[in-house]
């Protein structure tokens, strides 16, 4: 896998990726899987676009769940082919939704996955709806746990901090270590 920094990466065709991906929990590795497969099967590249630190982590001081080395020694695990790794500081907060569209258009997606609650650009303003007026884009849809609930990297923020490490690995879905 290339790792690439924050908009140095062109390409004629890809299929895109797009989250924090705090910890590359089980939904995230469902985001992401499906992107590798789909690049596959149309013989183009998978691209993981992600962010150091994660928005949550800059904007509201949370626990990081994973260094951004782990992060992407997890991401190259499920096969991407490139990763591009946004440096998330004041300066790209300020960025507008459609500062982040032209940035996207440069990997020339032919599909973009995302998980249901992706939002983009200064105060959160891009949403799906708006992506979709530009390109082709695939919801993947919330990945529960054996007890029905949504896998988030907030709850598993959570329950670390309730002391539930078993509970907080199984959902994160890697081996203890790995």
């Amino acid at each position: 896998m290339k790792t690439h920094i924050y908009s140095s990466l062109e390409l004629p065709h890809s299929i895109v990726a797009i989250g924090a991906f705090d910890g590359v929990h089980r939904g995230h590795q469902t985001v992401i899987r499906q992107a590798v497969q789909r690049g596959r099967k149309l013989k183009i590249p998978s691209v993981v676009y992600t962010f150091d630190p994660p928005p949550r982590v800059f904007f509201q001081g949370a626990r990081m769940l994973t260094t951004v080395d782990e992060k992407l020694a997890k991401i190259k695990k499920l096969g991407a082919r490139h990763a591009v790794v946004a440096r998330f500081d004041e300066i790209y907060a300020g960025r507008s939704a459609y500062e982040f569209i032209d940035c996207l258009a440069k990997l020339n997606p032919a599909e973009i996955m995302v998980g249901g609650d992706f939002r983009f650009g200064k105060d959160r303003l891009g949403d799906i709806m708006l992506l979709e007026k530009y390109f082709k884009v695939r919801v993947t849809k919330p990945v529960c746990c054996s007890e029905g609930s949504v896998i988030s990297s907030s709850r598993i923020r959570q329950l670390i901090s309730d002391g539930e490490i078993h509970l907080s690995n199984s959902l994160l879905g890697w081996p203890a270590g790995k």
